[in-house]
């Protein structure tokens, strides 16, 4: 079975919601998909092709049939690759999905076996945590884009963490006397608190395999959906629906479409 230079992209709602987002950057890039609308089980013909990249995002896994997610590893190991995004349904998420599945094991992450969600009101800034990988170089990470929520998961041995979140709390250090006052970065303390692996990458077999823990819509993605300029204007294939279309950061959008191409081999 030859893999189809192609993306099966399974879940977050649908492209008038969450899936815009994606949608939008795989169609800015130039990149072929097709859609698993969340909460439809996957075609009958599925087990019969094989796709270059799998995305599962927010995807409930009760979704697939019996040795759909059987027919993903064989093709992950022949030379697919799988990309899990972080959601409700990714993960254990709220009421556990994948942890014990089969593409739990050959995810290079450890999944949780309780809720994993994490939510937070300051931002959770990201870095990376290697010199040089083709899913992080040529951005701008020094400006530290930040995200609002993840699923919790830890590092398999031999994978590699390429991004990392520090939570952070900011705090005003005094009340505000005169709001025509001039701004003082004095007056604002902002502290780091724990990190957490955000984005792990690892082989198995003929393939590859990422397991990003923040959404790729939001809202727990935040502000880094705008992370970039200058802003993307994307129209949506009209085959997802009538006038669909996203505003995005241009970084948000090179760093999501990076992560698809090296995953998928694309």
């Amino acid at each position: 079975m030859e893999l189809e230079k192609k993306v099966c992209y399974l879940g977050d709602d649908d492209a008038t919601r969450a899936a815009a987002y994606l949608c939008g950057i795989m169609t800015h890039a130039g990149i072929p998909f097709e859609r698993v609308d969340s909460g439809v089980a996957p075609k009958d013909d599925f087990a019969t092709r094989a796709y270059s990249l799998y995305i599962v995002s927010d995807y409930s896994a009760s979704n697939f049939k019996r040795g759909d997610m059987e027919h993903i590893v064989e093709q992950v190991k022949r030379g697919a690759g799988l990309l899990m995004l972080g959601g409700w349904e990714s993960y254990f998420g709220r009421l556990g999905e994948y942890q014990n599945s089969p593409i739990a094991e050959i995810m290079p992450v450890i999944m949780a076996n309780e809720d994993d969600r994490r939510n937070y009101s300051s931002p959770v800034v990201l870095r990376p945590t290697v010199a040089s990988h083709p899913i992080i170089d040529g951005l701008p990470w020094q400006t530290a884009p930040g995200v609002g929520g993840f699923n919790r998961f830890d590092a398999k041995k031999g994978a590699t963490i390429l991004l990392e979140g520090v939570r952070t709390q900011t705090t005003w250090s005094k009340s505000v006397d005169d709001w025509n006052a001039p701004l003082d970065s004095a007056d604002l303390k902002v502290e780091l608190l724990e990190k957490y692996p955000v984005l792990a990458v690892d082989e198995c077999g003929a393939g590859r395999v990422a397991a990003f823990a923040s959404d790729v819509a939001p809202h727990w993605i935040g502000g880094m959906v705008d992370w970039g300029t200058p802003r993307i204007f994307q129209e949506l294939p009209e085959w997802l629906g009538e006038g669909l279309f996203v505003e995005i950061g241009r970084d948000y959008a090179q760093f999501f479409e990076q992560l698809v191409r090296w995953t998928g081999a694309l």
